[in-house]
């Protein structure tokens, strides 16, 4: 890995505010020569060449996008993309290539990416075949980038840039590179790796342990239930107060669930209500705009910070909670178009850009600093840069089913950790098929906010939902390995089959795939009753039933998810043997 500083960077950027980075200089192959830099009315520009054949992936979450070849995004933070335009619970200016290398930018700004353009001059020998387009398949096969082209960012407002550059053999092992600059991947309690079912928003607190002993009674695995806004006194904006009228007696509530064996998280979100005993420090130390009648925290600021945190400590985790979940620190365009402006202003410095750039990750780690120690994997919906240490969970009010799988595959390559949840579902297939996605991922989420009763219940399935749910305990011990590898040398968790297969162009595409652990993960929607499956040279075993499959490009069918395990290869003395 190498850093190089270009013009005169900002001060407000994700390194600043990471205390894990752990820069390691080596030598590289890529000559940094080749990177073209300038300053511009409008902030600074960066160029590298693109070989014809490269493919760019990374940039964050990305929900609608895989492969970048030849698009243009802009990564503002936004709860709802409604395009592949870069738009993200989670922009990363942190981009993979199909060469062997990785590109970091330090920067908290929303940066536009051209993942493949052509400066003056570079088609000049390239006239075209002198034939008319008159379809619009033609048209478009027309438009497509090919030959020589630059990949071009430009950052606003910011007259340089501080780029660190890895490589690797492959994808996987530039992102472990990024992932250990950031002080290296999350660890995770096993019971984080169970289910996690989220109740009903108007449920009293009764009626919350009514629905824990559903669980337990009928043999469905639960190792957390979830409140959601209904267990404060006030949300939009919050009061982080409990509902004395519904939860008359919190503290036994949450003793009660423990002896019970379940972990209890809490949903909230970081605006917080004039009526809360957090509104004063946080108003006097917040920003200059309000969200939803409440001040908005400047989690910049050390004092900030302990005094949100010290506030959860002493009133949830002292009391047994063990989880957050951090909502709505993104903001959106698409609904409304809540949250702080840009152009807001914050005590430490930063404004309201750079703000929405780190606002989830300074938010995470106010909670990991509440949690004070004790283990969580927990939730939030919106991280940036350098999140791998971070032991939170993103999520979406989004709903697509097969946007959720492309998460799953495109979230490894930025460090981010991703969960592609169960809420409603129109059909039985449809919420089997759901359910089979949120087992075989990061974390297996049941988010029943709105649902009076347990989803599955509505269609008759509740033994297959007790199947699903023991499926995912047998997967707890890979995945607990796979964080261990996360945490000791980046590796992300779950992957994209490029990322550990660059050099398999068959795999350039693929983004309905994806690695869990060592696992090859082959989701279906609920139109789907069979699907292609593309597995990579090696041996393989079907994870469900022990049976040897062979590797390449075949038909998969039937009600079980196709869930493929690489068979380790034997020794040559072994192999000599037989």
């Amino acid at each position: 890995m190498i850093k190089r500083v270009f013009g005169a960077p900002e001060t407000a950027v994700p390194s600043a505010f990471c205390p894990g980075l752990r820069y390691e200089e080596g030598p590289v192959r890529y000559d940094l020569s080749r990177i073209a830099f300038r300053t511009t009315a409008r902030g600074c520009l960066l160029e590298l060449p693109l070989e014809e054949e490269e493919q760019i992936y990374g940039l964050g979450l990305q929900l609608k996008s895989f492969n970048h070849r030849g698009k243009k995004l802009t990564l503002r933070v936004n709860a709802d993309p409604a395009a592949p335009t870069g738009d993200s619970h989670a922009p990363v200016p942190f981009f993979v290539s199909t060469k062997g290398y990785g590109v970091y930018l330090d920067t908290a700004r929303y940066i536009e990416v051209y993942a493949g353009v052509r400066r003056r001059g570079d088609s000049r020998g390239r006239a075209g075949d002198g034939r008319v387009r008159t379809s619009t398949d033609e048209l478009y096969a027309a438009r497509e980038e090919a030959g020589p082209s630059v990949l071009l960012v430009e950052i606003p407002a910011a007259k340089g840039v501080t780029l660190y550059l890895m490589e690797g053999k492959t994808i996987t092992e530039v992102v472990s590179q990024y992932n250990r600059l950031a002080g290296g991947g999350c660890s995770v309690p096993a019971w984080g790796l169970g289910p996690l079912y989220r109740c009903y928003s108007r449920l009293t607190g009764g009626q919350v342990l009514r629905q824990a002993r559903y669980f337990r009674e009928r043999d469905i695995p639960c190792s957390i239930l979830g409140l959601e806004p209904g267990w404060q006194s006030q949300t939009y904006s919050c009061s982080f107060t409990w509902d004395a009228e519904r939860f008359p007696d919190p503290d036994g509530l949450i003793r009660r669930l423990r002896e019970d064996g379940f972990h209890v998280n809490l949903w909230e979100h970081a605006f917080t209500h004039p009526s809360s005993p957090l509104y004063e420090t946080m108003r006097r130390g917040g920003g200059d705009y309000e969200v939803w009648n409440g001040a908005v925290p400047d989690f910049a600021s050390g004092a900030v910070r302990e005094a949100f945190a010290g506030y959860h400590r002493e009133r949830f985790v002292e009391r047994g909670v063990d989880g957050f979940k951090l909502d709505e620190c993104d903001g959106s365009d698409y609904t409304g178009g809540w949250s702080f402006p840009n152009g807001s202003q914050f005590p430490s410095g930063l404004d309201g850009e750079q703000m929405h750039g780190l606002f989830g990750t300074l938010y995470m780690q106010t909670m990991l600093q509440a949690l004070d120690g004790v283990p969580t994997l927990s939730q939030v919906r919106s991280a940036g840069a350098l999140a791998a240490p971070y032991p939170f969970v993103l999520y979406s009010d989004l709903y697509d089913h097969r946007d959720f799988i492309r998460g799953c595959a495109s979230a490894g390559f930025s460090g981010l950790l991703w969960a592609p949840e169960l809420r409603h579902a129109v059909s039985r297939g449809d919420l089997l098929r759901r359910l089979q996605t949120a087992v075989f991922s990061v974390q297996c989420v049941i988010n029943a906010w709105y649902c009076e009763e347990p989803p599955w219940l509505a269609f008759d399935c509740e033994d297959e939902v007790r199947d699903l749910l023991k499926a995912r305990e047998r997967l707890v011990p890979l995945l607990l390995e796979a964080f261990e590898d996360y945490r000791r040398t980046g590796k992300p968790p779950v992957r994209a089959l490029v990322s550990d297969y660059t050099d398999d162009p068959a795999t350039y595409e693929i983004d309905d795939q994806y690695l869990l652990g060592d696992l090859v993960v082959a989701p279906m929607t609920a139109e789907q009753t069979e699907r292609s499956v593309y597995l990579p040279e090696g041996r393989w075993r079907d994870w469900w039933t022990g049976r040897r499959v062979e590797s390449g490009r075949f038909t998969a069918a039937g009600d079980r998810i196709p869930v493929y395990e690489r068979i380790p290869e034997r020794p040559a003395a072994c192999s000599a043997a037989e």
